[in-house]
């Protein structure tokens, strides 16, 4: 009889070894390295939990689901990597950044390209919007210098917690976008509105995982920016509004404590709020 120690067949004891053993000589050794780790990990969990046949059934079932509901618009399978924490963690290793430096946040998914160059100071609202807000602060590096010639992409959801890309019928094209670029003071502002928070797509598999785990679909309200210039590291975040009922319970797990900004109101201004939050850009590893 073959002896358990044999890997040449597959048996619960040596199932790893098994399976990894099977990876030929010639493959990508970052390909190799990364699908051996996840074959031991997986069947790891697998031992762990002791995983029945029918949640085996439950969980083919549901990515089976989980794709068949994703097309040119929606991404389901993004929204589980967000909601499973796995696209932050993915962010903050491939971020790591000095302390001083802005923290990045993950990217979401209405970014666009394309989105005017407005002047300094003008608005990106150009429909709705009655908690007018003044966003405001500098970009500098870590050392303080301002830094002129930064790019700054903004975009953020209107009053009813949507982005213009949702309500393509009802909201102009690029309302509560816009991009400026700083001059030598490294200052920028702009006027906007005040976000509000809003759920993320729970009609299909992930929400109904969320609701089975009593979790809720909501994400603090937030502006989006996307600061860059050449020679420093480009950071893509968000400025979170302080004292939002779902800071602590982002449902994608995006929320910072360095990220979130104050949200003052304005008394006889050009707008009732006001937002200050300054930049700080880590010079890319030179070659």
């Amino acid at each position: 009889m073959t002896p358990d120690v044999a890997i040449d067949y597959f048996t619960e004891r040596h199932s790893v070894e098994a399976v990894n053993g099977r990876i030929g000589p010639t493959t990508d050794a970052r390909l190799a390295h990364v699908m051996s780790r996840l074959v031991s990990h997986l069947h790891a969990f697998i031992k762990d939990v002791e995983l029945t046949q029918d949640e085996w059934a439950t969980a083919i079932d549901f990515l089976t689901r989980t794709g068949q509901i994703c097309d040119g618009n929606r991404q389901e399978y993004i929204l589980l990597s967000d909601v499973l924490g796995v696209s932050m963690l993915v962010d903050a290793i491939n971020n790591r950044r000095p302390t001083g430096a802005t923290e990045n946040t993950v990217l979401g998914p209405f970014h666009v390209d394309g989105v005017p160059e407005y002047p300094m100071g003008a608005s990106i609202t150009q429909q709705g919007g009655q908690e007018t807000c003044l966003f405001e602060g500098t970009v500098t590096d870590l050392e303080g210098t301002p830094l002129q010639g930064v790019r700054i992409d903004v975009w953020s959801d209107n009053e009813d917690g949507f982005y213009d890309v949702q309500q393509p019928d009802l909201q102009p094209r690029h309302n509560n976008r816009g991009v400026f670029v700083t001059g030598p003071d490294g200052r920028y502002w702009f006027r906007g509105i005040k976000p509000v928070s809003y759920p993320i797509p729970d009609d299909g598999p992930v929400g109904q995982m969320l609701a089975r785990l009593g979790r809720h679909p909501y994400r603090p309200a937030h502006m989006h920016f996307i600061v860059s210039r050449e020679g420093f590291e480009t950071v893509v975040t968000h400025t979170f509004v302080e004292g939002d009922a779902y800071l602590q319970s982002d449902a994608v797990f995006g929320v910072k404590r360095s990220l979130i900004a104050p949200f003052e109101p304005v008394t006889g201004g050009d707008t009732k709020w006001r937002s200050s939050f300054d930049f700080v850009l880590n010079r890319t590893a030179q070659k």
